[in-house]
């Protein structure tokens, strides 16, 4: 529609700015609205935030409920290119002593010099076919057929693909311009076991030593791991193992064995690792203070400007604190010794801020370890704190019934209707508007025809 413009009057009036102001009044209901809009929309803005914050501390809650999560040790070990030390969370903390006597060896062989070849791709059958057969230890023969023009590398690859236990590969023992050509073979496993026994050998290579030349060089024996552990002046344990990795010595701990000590002894000490239980409890207090702070921040009043924060108004963001505050300070019953999280430390400020005691939570992790995990954990017939918060956020947050779903439910239902609202009021204004436009320009005209009339009735009476 094309636009409606006012001429200049003489009677002084400005149709336009008459048409601005009223539909400026108007409007005052649609601003209104869109106020209400921009408000229901950061709410349920800082409600999402709000739902992360508390998934963060139920996260860091995660890391406490579980008797897993208290069930860390550590090791210490005084010299760490003799062994190193690794615990799960069943080691028991104590102190041992390792002498390392003797580590663990995969048997190595290779044939004789003498049957060398000259080249890896050298026949080394010299029949129709041959049969070369290994085992290792006690276990199943193992075969491998070749053919007349059968080579070093055939060979080679026929072990490596049967995948028994034995590994094949080809080194060059003599000089570039005199080279010879020989099979190594390690098995794949340590131990003195897991020896490899050549059973035939129908190729040159002779391992078997049939033609009078071959035989075995052995390259490493098999042989097991020994430690001793314990006090050697009194009465140790002595270990012999296949593996240099050793986990059914100290319950909970693997000891892997890098070379031997002599004489001397490595001090193994098994410790709880306090520290990291300490700094996740630490953590805990610290993602619940951001939800207080969070809606601390939302839920004041300004006396000057006499304004409530966004959430001001709102019992469910204050509601949440309530909750959350009780699942943390509330006794815990069952217990006997802690009961309360203000008993290893925590404090709750004037402004619902926990403050934790660093120093008394150290003190009570030291002294009284299984006490604090029975504090936070998840038991058959106690219910610990962080399993409480877990089920208040759980609560909260329930897709369906939750109260802050809900509540971003019922916002979003809010943003919907007023869009609807402020949309079919800013047509109705627009009609208005043009009406309005319409009315003046048919009275602009009017005036303009009354006034050229009047100028002619005064043209005429002057003569």
């Amino acid at each position: 529609m094309a636009s409606i413009s006012f001429g200049g009057l003489g009677n002084g009036l400005d149709f336009g700015q008459v048409v601005d102001q009223l539909v400026k009044i108007q409007r005052l209901p649609i601003d209104q609205l869109s106020q209400k809009k921009t408000t229901a929309q950061s709410k349920l803005t800082d409600y999402g935030l709000l739902g992360g914050k508390l998934l963060a501390l139920q996260s860091a809650g995660d890391a406490l409920r579980l008797p897993t999560a208290f069930d860390r040790s550590g090791t210490t070990v005084s010299d760490q290119t003799a062994l190193t030390a690794s615990a799960s969370s069943t080691a028991t903390p104590g102190s041992y002593q390792v002498r390392v006597t003797q580590l663990a060896q995969s048997h190595q062989i290779t044939n004789k010099g003498a049957t060398a070849v000259s080249s890896s791709t050298t026949d080394i059958v010299s029949g129709a076919s041959a049969a070369f057969t290994f085992r290792v230890g006690t276990g199943t023969d193992q075969t491998v057929t070749l053919n007349a023009a059968a080579t070093l590398e055939d060979l080679q690859t026929g072990i490596n693909d049967l995948g028994a236990g034995v590994t094949a590969s080809i080194v060059n023992a003599g000089s570039e311009t005199t080279p010879a050509y020989r099979l190594i073979l390690t098995a794949t496993a340590s131990g003195a076991s897991n020896g490899v026994t050549i059973v035939a050998d129908g190729t040159t290579l002779d391992f078997t030593n049939g033609g009078g030349t071959g035989g075995v060089d052995t390259l490493q024996a098999a042989q097991d791991a020994i430690a001793i552990v314990g006090d050697p002046a009194l009465n140790p344990v002595t270990l012999q193992r296949s593996s240099n990795a050793i986990t059914d010595a100290i319950p909970g701990v693997t000891l892997s064995l890098l070379k031997t000590t002599g004489s001397g002894t490595v001090s193994v000490n098994v410790t709880r690792d306090s520290g990291a239980v300490k700094e996740n409890i630490k953590k805990f207090a610290t993602a619940y203070n951001d939800i207080v702070k969070f809606v601390n921040e939302r839920t004041t009043y300004d006396v000057a400007t006499k304004k409530g924060a966004l959430f001001f108004t709102e019992s469910t963001a204050k509601g949440f604190l309530s909750q959350l505050k009780q699942a943390i300070s509330a006794p815990v019953s069952g217990l006997t010794s802690y009961t309360s999280v203000g008993e290893i430390g925590f404090k709750t400020e004037r402004d619902g801020v926990i403050t934790v005691d660093d120093a008394k939570l150290s003190s009570v992790l030291s002294t009284n370890y299984n006490a604090v995990k029975s504090l936070f954990i998840n038991q058959t017939s106690i219910t610990g704190v962080a399993q409480r918060v877990n089920v208040a956020i759980d609560a909260i947050d329930d897709i369906g019934t939750g109260s802050l779903t809900v509540r971003k439910n019922a916002l979003t239902k809010q943003l919907s209707s007023l869009t609807i609202e402020i949309g079919r009021k800013e047509d109705a204004l627009s009609a208005y508007e043009e009406a309005l436009k319409r009315q003046y320009a048919a009275l602009d005209g009017l005036l303009s025809q009354l006034k050229g009339q009047t100028t002619f009735l005064q043209s005429q009476g002057s003569r």
